[in-house]
């Protein structure tokens, strides 16, 4: 199905979705030249769907492990209705260790685990209920992480936003992209920058086209451009998602995000953090504790099978970096939001 003729809304939308019985994943990596839907039925697919990137975006990396969890226990089921609990491990253990960074996913698997003594014959019922809230959990906490983050937003402002925390990262509406759409809607943007963001562009690939079908105006960005565009004074705001928040208010997001808020920091551009409080890791004490991944080499030297790179040359690959917390000025949850994020602060409102 070619993109131009697909119909698109951000409040119907859904990059992940349970349909009798079957996981059914929006490819994104074949955006924004293709539509391809792929089904699962398997939690062991989904894993590598996971790790493979067809689903990408920490809320949905998260739901996307809630139902991969009912799948998983109707195989454990099927195989020993009297031993289910001890089969399934083995399938929770490959879905955890899919991608170490997105603490929604780790954070998911336990909420959907919590039940597993209460259930009572066959978990899949149970399991399928829990994980299609939790679906519709988050779509209501971006909504309202929309409102509250659009309010901090003067008039007539422009920003910029690294990697995608739209309706494809998470259950549907958007995190960052759901701060950004409320205030657009609001009269309050008059343009968006969405940079390119690596790995596999998906600020070129997928926030830029999010943007354009909710007629946003949008500019792609080359990564490198962003302190020059500060320096100008036109841009108010660099608004991005995160994969884990420390509780110190440190931050790890798609790699650039980083670099990207030290030059806000020194042009006086004001940094949002727009996450769910699932994202929220009250364990790590800062962000030094969070695990970093690092992807392949030649997702860079053969970026969509097109050699780009000398032969025989590794690629430094990151997924991910650490904005520490004094460079944020708000993160924007569901359950409030924190300015100037220190572990007071963070405590007050996470515990």
């Amino acid at each position: 199905m070619n993109i131009e003729n697909f119909n698109y809304s951000s409040d119907s939308f859904a990059a992940v979705q349970w349909n009798a019985g079957m996981l059914t994943l929006l490819d994104q990596r074949k955006l924004p030249n293709e539509i391809v839907y792929l089904d699962y039925d398997s939690a062991p697919a989904v894993a590598e769907a996971i790790r493979g990137m067809v689903v990408r975006g920490a809320p949905a990396i998260g739901i996307t492990a809630a139902y991969a969890v009912v799948l998983a226990a109707r195989s454990a089921w099927q195989e020993s209705s009297e031993a289910w609990r001890e089969k399934i491990e083995d399938d929770l253990q490959l879905l955890t260790d899919a991608r170490p960074t997105a603490v929604n996913l780790h954070w998911a698997i336990t909420e959907m685990r919590k039940t597993f003594d209460q259930i009572e014959g066959d978990p899949e019922p149970v399991l399928i209920e829990l994980a299609t809230q939790i679906h519709n959990d988050d779509i209501a906490a971006n909504h309202e992480m929309g409102r509250l983050g659009a309010e901090l937003i003067a008039p007539n402002s422009q920003v910029i936003t690294h990697c995608n925390a739209g309706a494809l990262a998470t259950g549907g509406y958007g995190t960052a992209l759901g701060v950004i759409r409320n205030a657009f809607n609001k009269g309050l943007l008059t343009k968006v920058y969405a940079s390119e963001t690596r790995p596999w562009l998906q600020g070129a690939r997928l926030t830029s086209w999010e943007l354009q079908q909710d007629a946003i105006p949008v500019n792609l960005l080359i990564d490198s451009a962003a302190s020059n565009l500060m320096k100008s004074g036109d841009i108010n705001w660099l608004i991005v998602g995160a994969d884990r928040i420390a509780a110190n208010g440190d931050v790890a997001n798609k790699i650039g995000t980083y670099s990207h808020a030290v030059a806000a920091k020194f042009h006086g551009v004001k940094v949002m953090v727009v996450a769910p409080a699932s994202t929220v890791d009250m364990q790590i004490e800062s962000g030094d504790q969070i695990p970093i991944e690092n992807r392949a080499t030649d997702e860079i030297t053969d970026f969509n099978r097109a050699r780009i790179a000398p032969n025989e040359i590794n690629a430094l690959n990151p997924a991910f970096d650490i904005t520490p917390a004094k460079l944020v000025d708000f993160i924007v949850t569901e359950k409030g939001i924190v300015e100037q994020p220190n572990s007071e602060k963070m405590l007050a409102i996470f515990g």
